[in-house]
Formats: C-alpha cells, sequence, structure tokens
C-alpha cells in the first residue's frame, strides 16, 4: 500500500492481544488509523471495543503484540507513558471531572501541570475551547451544576486543552439522557470537521455514518470488518456484522 507522505499512522496495532484471566478479549488485533481520520468502533457489548479504547493509552496493559502512537511504541511506564498520555486525548463515559474544581479550572489544571503553560494562557485556551464546546456561560460552575450533556462537553474541552495528537472516545454517549447525546455528537462532528484524528467507541450509528471515515465492527475480541460507513450499513459482509445491524436498525 503505498501512501503519500512517509508520516507514520496515528494508531497502529499489531497482533494485539489481552486476557482477562482465561477470558481472551482481544485476538490478534491489525489496525490503524492514519492521520486525520475519524475511525468508529462498533459492536456487540463484550466484543472488546473499550478494552482497545483503554489499551491504546495503557489504561489497559496488552499481554502481546505491540501499539504504536505516532510511530512510536507505547512506553511501559514512567515519564514516557505520562508524555504519550499527553499527546492522546480520551473522553469517558463517566465524565471524570474533579467535582470540587469549577469547569474552567478543570480545563487548565493539566496544561498547567504537565504541559507547564502558564495560567494566564491556560484561562485564555481554556475560554477559547468552553466556547468551542458551546459552555463559555458555565466556566465558574462546579460539574454538579451542569447537566450530562455539558459536563461531557466540558470533559471534551478538557482533552483539547493538552492539544492532543489524537482523540479517544470512550461510549461518550451511553451514560447521558437521550435528549443530550446529540449536543455532544455534534461537538464531536465539529471536531471531525476540523481534522482531530479520532478514535470512536459508540452504539450511535447517526454518528457513525455522518462522521466516520472508516467502520471497524468488533465481536469476541476480532476485528470482523473494516470498511466506509457507506458499505458497512448497506452491504455488511459477515453473519456477525448483519446480525448486529439487523438487531439495532429495527429498534
Amino acid at each position: 500500500m503505498s501512501t503519500a507522505t512517509s508520516a507514520p499512522p496515528m494508531i497502529k496495532a499489531s497482533g494485539v492481544n489481552k486476557y482477562f484471566g482465561d477470558l481472551h478479549v482481544l485476538k490478534e488485533i491489525d489496525f490503524e488509523v492514519p492521520r486525520g481520520q475519524v475511525v468508529v468502533v462498533l459492536g456487540p457489548s463484550g466484543s472488546g471495543k473499550s478494552t482497545l479504547c483503554r489499551a491504546i493509552n495503557r489504561l489497559e496493559p496488552i499481554n502481546s503484540g505491540e501499539i504504536q502512537v505516532d510511530g512510536k511504541p507505547l512506553p511501559a511506564e514512567g515519564k514516557a507513558l505520562a508524555a504519550l498520555r499527553a499527546d492522546v486525548g480520551m473522553v469517558f463515559q463517566q465524565f471524570n471531572l474533579f467535582a470540587h474544581k469549577t469547569i474552567l479550572d478543570n480545563v487548565t489544571l493539566a496544561p498547567q501541570k504537565v504541559r507547564k503553560v502558564s495560567s494566564g494562557d491556560a484561562r485564555k485556551t481554556a475560554m477559547e475551547l468552553l466556547e468551542r464546546v458551546g459552555i463559555a456561560d458555565q466556566a465558574q460552575k462546579y460539574p454538579a451544576q451542569l447537566s450530562g450533556g455539558q459536563q461531557q462537553r466540558a470533559a471534551i474541552a478538557r482533552a483539547l486543552a493538552m492539544r492532543p495528537k489524537v482523540m479517544l472516545f470512550d461510549e461518550p454517549t451511553s451514560a447521558l439522557d437521550p435528549e443530550m447525546v446529540q449536543e455532544v455528537l455534534d461537538t464531536m462532528t465539529s471536531l471531525a470537521d476540523e481534522g482531530m484524528t479520532m478514535l470512536v467507541v459508540t452504539h450511535e450509528m447517526g454518528f457513525a455514518r455522518r462522521a466516520a471515515h472508516r467502520v471497524v465492527f468488533m465481536s469476541d475480541g476480532e476485528i470482523v470488518e473494516d470498511s466506509t460507513p457507506s458499505d458497512f450499513f448497506t452491504a455488511p459482509k459477515s453473519e456477525r456484522a448483519k446480525d448486529f445491524l439487523g438487531k439495532i436498525l429495527t429498534h
């Protein structure tokens, strides 16, 4: 496969295996996310999607194989791992905001501590990001004073404040009330439109159709299909994908 540039893919997984005890949750995973691509990972519960997402910044150690971010193998621990995590933004199902800090402080904390950004610059960037995700007027409030959708958008702003090379989203809307899902997906869609490299584990088929360059379908710890959204949704190749889509799209 020839590439126009010599730049390595932003994420590359080669022969990745992961066990929880006897359970083989990731089986010989090979895939890559080129820079600027939005890759959505779909699949039934327990298929290994979230584990794969968490393995990419080593929240889950892998048993064998290799994961590279921007051409560098994942460090095992220490300062190198902290530096890698600074380059990989992560947004979880639960918002993980610091309850005792304002939204503004939540967004400025890591850039000051990890990136050594001055407090003035950190605040300026934070306000720009909160504006971008539509909650600048909530900057002085505490997480508990915000709706779930606003908290998740604050979590996205917090991840973006580190100027990451890639963003990982692990089911970012599954803990939200239905009426709040769209505001978070809209924020993610605008990020995608701006060219952010993203790996998104989600059940939101509309987002996958609209914003993804590629859909990766996982089942039982394996990547079963890797195709464009239009191919995946209109002509899935495997029985497992057909079964999955049949259950989801008829509801």
